[in-house]
């Protein structure tokens, strides 16, 4: 066993002109691995930085953190199935559901936003975040668009019009979470959402030129017809789908309305939304796969809630 291990390091660093004794050198210099070290610990334990003295601030900024760390698992998955260029059922399946139970996580740990926190500290640490907003989520707005069809994301006022075949350029500025900072009307935008775009659009439109033929949506409608009936993979793909669209965006939705919905008034957002009609699933009717649904789920989306 041993002369077949080290056989198999000699040719792996022979196929990359690399000499054998150098690394096991360095290996026999190196120290033994610990798990602060291999998970960061000391780095990740050091990235909640408070702007006021309020408590609960602090339970505020980890929850984002560890949805973000969440996001980017959510991502890895979805990548993974874009660039096999021949994805199986099974293989599609066991993915679809890895994501999901993320976004499960997700979906029941917003108790931790909603019952976590004093509503009266929230509602004074909040007024320092001003103009930063959730919709500045990048990762999110990725899971988006690697998630279905650009068109699915299109503004639900603007979508059964829009030219199809638009530039990219014109479909970001129908994007449905354009509505949280930009006045139609005029075309002027929050300074939320211009510097939201002055960071991340490029990227936007580069990354999403990519998962043009390779989301999630594209990728099953390029399935054998039968691997596409495979009832296993349809129940996979609407809990998804409705686990992120409705369940997901509702907890969400429930927990600002928690801390923001004062006495009967609804307290504008921090980056300035009107955040009832951009986040309600029943306003914009954001559905990544709506061949797997009936025209009457689609007409209910999100009102069953």
């Amino acid at each position: 066993m041993k002369s077949k291990i080290t056989k198999e390091l000699k040719e792996k660093y022979e196929a990359i002109d690399q000499d054998v004794e150098d690394y096991l050198e360095g290996l026999l210099q190196s120290k033994p691995l610990n798990y602060w070290d291999y998970i960061q610990t000391d780095a990740l334990l050091n990235l909640q930085v408070q702007r006021t003295t309020f408590k609960d601030e602090m339970v505020f900024i980890m929850y984002h953190q560890v949805n973000e760390l969440l996001f980017k698992m959510i991502l890895w998955e979805i990548d993974q199935v874009a660039k096999t260029k021949k994805v199986e059922a099974d293989f599609y399946t066991t993915k679809i559901m890895r994501i999901s139970r993320y976004f499960d996580m997700l979906t029941s740990s917003f108790s931790i936003m909603k019952d976590g926190m004093d509503i009266e500290q929230y509602n004074q640490f909040r007024k320092t975040l001003t103009p930063a907003s959730g919709f500045q989520s990048a990762q999110y707005r990725k899971i988006e668009f690697a998630s279905t069809e650009l068109i699915n994301l299109i503004d639900k006022r603007f979508r059964d019009t829009i030219d199809r075949n638009s530039s990219y350029e014109n479909a970001f500025e129908h994007l449905y979470w354009q509505a949280a900072g930009k006045d139609y009307k005029t075309g002027k935008k929050s300074y939320t959402l211009t510097v939201f775009e002055e960071k991340y659009k490029d990227e936007f439109i580069r990354f999403t030129k990519f998962y043009f033929k390779n989301n999630l949506y594209a990728k099953y409608k390029a399935l054998p017809k039968e691997a596409r009936e495979n009832e296993a993979l349809i129940k996979a793909m609407r809990h998804y789908d409705y686990t992120v669209n409705i369940k997901w965006v509702m907890a969400h939705y429930n927990t600002a309305n928690h801390y923001l919905n004062i006495g009967g008034k609804t307290a504008e957002a921090t980056g300035g939304s009107e955040w009832v009609k951009y986040m309600h699933p029943k306003y914009q009717k954001r559905i990544f796969f709506p061949e797997l649904w009936t025209e009457k789920e689609k007409e209910n989306w999100g009102t069953d809630i």
